[in-house]
């Protein structure tokens, strides 16, 4: 049972497109592009699910952060990553920024499962960038299907 835990964004989408390739090229001349554009929004934590009968397996992409820094959090079938990169104070004497585009502050990504997680048996590594959680499947969780009368 393979699940698809992307979210949707029709933007996205249609800008993989080739009738839409130029789509950004003619927002850029919108004049509501000139109020948002250059708003930064926060990265997103971007991951991968996989499944098979006794686990689900998760690499998340959390580049730039300590191990330290990243909190899991699972409450039956329901999965939260947080993360928090921080900023290492520099003080350089003369100089001015002239340019900052590099992330710095709190990530958040949660998604939920079809069944439930055996948290004591979960294990999760850091390297690289990449999270890789290894979430045991409870044993003699089912579902019931209910009848409606």
């Amino acid at each position: 049972m393979a699940n698809n835990l992307t979210h949707f964004d029709p933007f996205n989408e249609l800008s993989r497109l080739e009738a839409f390739r130029g789509f950004d090229d003619l927002m850029k001349n919108f004049r509501l592009r000139s109020m948002f554009g250059d708003v930064d929004t926060e990265p997103r934590i971007k991951i991968d699910v996989t499944e098979d009968e006794e686990k689900y397996m998760v690499k998340a992409d959390i580049p730039g952060v300590k191990k330290e820094d990243i909190d899991i959090d699972i409450n039956g079938n329901e999965v939260a990553i947080a993360a928090e990169l921080r900023r290492d104070k520099e003080d350089n004497a003369g100089e001015a920024v002239v340019r900052s585009e590099r992330y710095y502050g709190k990530q958040y990504r949660s998604f939920t499962l079809p069944r439930e997680i055996n948290e004591a048996n979960v294990f999760a590594t850091y390297e690289n960038g990449v999270l890789q959680m290894t979430l045991p499947k409870k044993s003699g969780t089912s579902s019931r299907k209910i009848t409606v009368n």
